[in-house]
């Protein structure tokens, strides 16, 4: 146990912090009754909330903050003494609870890292940051000086009159201070909430220093050529990136830099529905070991075996466990500049092909919407496939105005000549409920083929709707497959369904300011 002093955040001394290791804090954890140890030993809990509350998430607006925020509806903003308010109920709050502490880096790069520090009164929480960022050596750990504090308190909500009177829009809250540094997350245990708050973080701070953010897995070729793999939760982007084949370097968060890219985290956060050992050895083999936290999932009571395909609580089941459980993995966490890029998205509308070829103003077009699909059962209400539009493949993470972001992407894009690909990983033969979903083995054959080159080298088609290029065959693909009309059985509902996606995107288009080439790049309407 180490004597920490967190009096500097005006947060009484008295309080017993604990600075604890996993084993210790997974004893821990099953002491306070937090969860359940599974027959892996993996730690399981249930979150209550099982995904974010983006309407509880706030930036404070200061003089810091005011210029260089989007603020909408994503980017809420809430005043300097709203913030106070709240950290004064915290303070008073933590006064009756131990305090878990992990001190941490956010940033595989020396330097561009963020020392962090975590403090919270869940055990398990603080073995989720243990796992998901980078641990400093014991020499580091010594003469650790935190630059951002966030404090996680999973069971304290705010009352109703409190939250009401400070204009918060429920009991928990998500706020983020970038004067004072330090982000206040309460009445939510959904540890992701966590994670993005540093991704947010780190969003606003490197551009700044010319680095580009990205919300995308990597993995690294033996001879070095790097592979990044931009897309949202549920297009595959953990599952394709984790390949027995070659070296992986993260899952989710990285940088950009005029060096190459790094892993922002220092571990993986993996959804766990329908998790397969034949299609995701990795990811299986890392989710069933000890130290690993394992949530909203559900498991037989008697054996404590996980049932992956019971999405009966939540679809967004999630474990989190080190980078180093992954054999393959780079754990220096740094790379080369990519050799290419790779756009996933899950197309349920059954329209865009497995594969396609982008030109670099086509590629800021899709990386400007980040399209994917919504599909009937995963959120209530949703009966058929609906659009989802993310800006740069994860909008909500993203503070400064999008054209930072774009205007940084084209230029490293250009500067180092990087191919950029489209890999639909959704539906062919139809759209969701009538189609079925691409199998994984001939995505990871299409993959392998776009990173040997010899896709490069096939002959191509120009798509008359959305102008990129489809190749005519693939490698250890079904050529059928490559040509999506083709695997409708009526011709004629396959155009109307793509007609109608083409409005969606260029609906959402219209709602951007992108600049004249890059709007160029719209659908064509028949």
């Amino acid at each position: 146990m180490s004597a920490i002093d967190l009096s500097y955040l005006g947060i009484s001394p008295d309080i017993t912090c604990l600075r604890w290791p996993t084993p210790r804090l997974v004893e821990e954890a099953v002491k306070n009754r937090e969860g359940h140890l599974l027959h892996h030993l993996a730690f399981a809990v249930r979150t209550g909330h099982t995904g974010r509350s983006p309407k509880d998430r706030f930036i404070v607006e200061d003089r810091t903050t005011r210029d260089s925020v989007q603020w909408n509806n994503i980017n809420q903003t809430i005043s300097e003494e709203v913030f106070d308010s709240v950290f004064d109920h915290i303070k008073q709050y933590v006064r009756a609870y131990n305090l878990y502490i992990q001190d941490v880096f956010a940033g595989a790069d020396p330097r561009f890292r963020i020392p962090v520090r975590f403090m919270g009164t869940s055990a398990w929480q603080a073995l989720f940051v243990r796992n998901m960022f980078i641990l400093p050596s014991d020499a580091e750990l010594a003469d650790f000086n935190p630059q951002w504090n966030i404090i996680g308190l999973p069971h304290l909500g705010l009352d109703e009159p409190t939250a009401r009177d400070l204009g918060l829009k429920s009991n928990d809250f998500i706020l983020l201070n970038f004067s004072r540094r330090l982000i206040l997350i309460g009445g939510t245990g959904y540890a992701g909430e966590i994670k993005k708050s540093i991704f947010t973080v780190l969003n606003y701070l490197m551009p700044e220093r010319g680095v580009l953010p990205m919300h995308a897995s990597v993995n690294v070729a033996p001879a070095g050529a790097v592979t990044v793999f931009f897309g949202l939760s549920g297009t595959g982007k953990t599952t394709l990136s984790m390949d027995p084949d070659r070296l992986f370097l993260g899952d989710d968060e990285h940088g950009w830099s005029l060096d190459g890219v790094y892993n922002f985290e220092g571990g993986c956060y993996a959804k766990t529905i329908r998790l397969s050992a034949r299609d995701e050895p990795l990811i299986y083999a890392a989710t069933e070991r000890h130290g690993t936290t394992v949530e909203n999932v559900a498991w037989d009571p008697l054996t404590r075996h996980i049932d992956y395909d019971d999405g009966g609580y939540t679809e967004n089941g999630r474990s989190s466990f080190s980078i180093e459980a992954i054999p393959n993995a780079i754990t220096s966490g740094m790379a080369g500049h990519p050799d290419c890029i790779i756009f996933l998205t899950a197309d349920a509308f059954g329209v865009l092909p497995p594969v396609a070829r982008l030109s670099p103003e086509q590629a800021a077009y899709h990386y400007s919407l980040g399209y994917t699909a919504k599909v009937a059962g995963t959120e209530r209400g949703v009966k058929e496939p609906e659009p989802v539009f993310s800006a740069l493949y994860g909008e909500p993470f993203f503070p400064r105005p999008h054209a930072v972001y774009i205007n940084l992407f084209m230029d490293k894009l250009r500067r180092h000549q990087v191919p950029v690909w489209l890999v639909n990983t959704g539906w062919t033969g139809g759209k969701y409920g009538v189609g079925k979903r691409i199998d994984i083995p001939v995505t990871r054959a299409i993959i392998r083929a776009i990173q040997s080159g010899e896709l490069n080298r096939a002959a191509f088609v120009t798509n008359p709707v959305f102008g990129f290029e489809v190749p005519t065959s693939c490698p250890e693909v079904p050529s059928a497959i490559l040509d999506p009309a083709s695997t409708w059985g009526d011709p004629r509902a396959y155009e109307q369904e793509q007609q109608a996606l083409a409005r969606f995107f260029i609906e959402r288009a219209a709602k951007l300011n992108l600049p004249a080439e890059v709007l160029a790049q719209n659908p064509r309407l028949g």
